[in-house]
């Protein structure tokens, strides 16, 4: 029985990374062990949770890895600590388009029987706040909203009209945060910067965060309501137990499967786990697979690293910004997101490794390649030569390409049996000419059917970002075909 608390919000910039992030601190620094997660795909607030727990932050998407699996995923994360903090997305209700509260706040603070903490943006308001805080408690009766930080109050009386228009409310007020906006983490064109990039300036924000939610909440009353979370039965996700048996065959999928009519395609570090790997004097049976980092490459999810190593193989990180070789024996690849189009000169500066990769490549060993790493392998990114292992040309756009998607392996590749399907996420300001090679990787249904990304040899790179907890058989293929 781990305490838990979801830290909501009515809507997007209401503040929920700074009450998440300075909660997770304070109670790190009062001494507790903290699990830090997030609700949806975000890579970077995990990163920031991490900063401020020590520990890897963990994602929980009900879309990517569908609702059976939040609990379980859950407790392999929070197993051993007093506290775990979920942060949420977007507004409280909010999930996949057109699917009800499917992956909305709402929807994971049921699964996991946890009250929520509404964190609301008071800075136009004073009376009305007490009719927001009301509708967003009363609106589904199985999501238990325990108490209400305010956040951007101006001043002392202005947190005095807040505090008693919610008197009636029936929802406790639990803290109240003036405007402090130095303490804001800097953005660009895809959200926050990754902590991966400024870590001292991050350290430094955190610290803050920590001091100003430690003087304006009351943590005793946080803790007391966390502690009150209902029982939540069930096993832990454990990435040795996860590997499907017998060997994945076409057409595994994720529970629930998708809608068929949704999946007929035409053929197209901060926050990483540290991995724990047996003694090197077994390192013959266990082949090395390079896992991108640094601040180019730092979008991961902790699963897929452990999923990996549960299948056999030792993971090592590097980082194509500093190193000029891959990692000695590596025998796989994995290039997961990040911004390479903010490092393209360091990268194409980096011509040792871009020729490691492409002779790796060119070897017919495994790579898998997301988003960045589908940049990384193209032959040149906004006119810097990138890697050349797929004849494709990659440059920032203005568009913002940005949603869940149905998606159905449309080639066999060493992640997945032609049929297969997955759901994914795509959230990215580039585009790739062409978007699709002769062996498409994905087929997807929307927004508009069309196929995406590229399947050579042994090379499956693509936009789509996919959570390999959902169907851990593609980390076990992935490591057989290493070992192969």
């Amino acid at each position: 029985m781990v305490a838990r608390v979801v830290v909501a919000a009515p809507s997007s910039g209401s503040g929920k990374t700074t009450v998440a992030t300075g909660l997770m601190a304070a109670f790190t620094e009062a001494g507790l062990a903290v699990s830090p997660h997030k609700v949806g795909p975000d890579y970077i607030d995990p990163g920031y949770h991490s900063l401020a727990t020590g520990r890897p932050g963990r994602n929980l998407d009900a879309y990517l890895c569908g609702p059976d699996l939040i609990g379980p995923l859950f407790a392999h994360g929070a197993a051993g600590c007093d506290l775990a903090v979920v942060e949420g997305v977007m507004g409280l209700y909010d999930g996949a388009s057109g699917q009800g509260e499917l992956a909305s706040t709402a929807h994971v603070a049921k699964l996991l029987r946890a009250p929520v903490v509404l964190v609301v943006d008071a800075s136009s308001q004073s009376r009305s706040v007490a009719a927001l805080v009301h509708g967003f408690a009363s609106w589904d009766p199985g999501v238990r909203v325990g108490g209400v930080i305010l956040n951007k109050v101006g001043s002392p009386r202005h947190e005095e009209l807040l505090r008693e228009a919610l008197d009636s409310s029936g929802v406790p007020v639990l803290g109240a945060l003036r405007r402090v906006p130095q303490v804001r983490a800097p953005s660009r064109h895809l959200g926050l910067v990754p902590v991966a990039e400024r870590r001292a300036e991050a350290l430094e924000a955190v610290a803050a965060l920590a001091s100003q939610v430690r003087e304006g909440c009351d943590l005793e009353a946080v803790l007391a309501l966390a502690r009150g979370a209902a029982p939540l039965s069930g096993a832990g996700w454990e990435p040795c137990g996860a590997f499907p048996s017998p060997a994945p065959s076409r057409n595994r999928g994720l529970r629930p499967r998708a809608p068929e009519s949704a999946l007929r395609a035409s053929s197209s570090n901060a926050g990483r786990a540290e991995i724990s790997t047996p003694d090197r004097q077994q390192s013959q049976e266990r082949p090395v697979v390079a896992m991108a980092g640094g601040a180019a490459f730092s979008f991961s999810y902790a699963e897929h690293a452990e999923l990996l190593t549960a299948a056999g193989a030792d993971v090592v990180t590097f980082d194509p910004l500093r190193d000029e070789e891959l990692p000695p024996g590596t025998r796989g690849l994995v290039i997961g997101g990040g911004f390479p189009e903010v490092y393209a000169p360091e990268l194409s500066a980096n011509e040792p490794l871009r020729k490691a990769v492409a002779e790796l490549a060119a070897s017919g060993a495994p790579v898998a390649a997301e988003c960045a790493g589908l940049l990384y392998l193209a032959r040149e990114l906004d006119g810097k030569p990138m890697c050349g292992v797929l004849d494709a040309a990659a440059s920032m756009s203005e568009r913002l390409t940005l949603g869940y998607r149905e998606a159905v392996a449309v080639s066999d590749s060493v992640l997945a049996e032609a049929g297969t399907r997955m759901r994914g996420h795509e959230f990215h300001r580039t585009v790739v000419e062409p978007g699709a090679g002769a062996a498409p990787a994905w087929g997807l249904h929307a927004p508009e059917r069309r196929v995406e990304g590229f399947v050579q040899q042994g090379v499956h790179a693509s936009y789509l970002h996919t959570h390999w907890a959902a169907e851990p058989g593609i980390a076990r293929r992935f490591v057989e075909r290493c070992k192969a």
